[in-house]
């Protein structure tokens, strides 16, 4: 359905669809760095408690 507006539509619609695309796509990344660096200082925190 993208595809088929994107052909018959104009140089605007398909610079809109292709932000739509990386606003969508930007969202689970930042989560899942987000997340990432939260377990990241969690085990860096245990990790120099046992040390010590």
């Amino acid at each position: 359905m993208c595809k088929a507006v994107v052909e018959g539509g104009s140089e605007d619609i398909a610079e809109g669809v292709n932000n739509g695309i990386t606003y969508l796509m930007v969202f689970p990344y930042i989560l899942v760095g987000t997340l990432a660096y939260f377990i990241y200082r969690y085990n860096k925190k245990t990790k120099n408690k046992t040390l010590n």
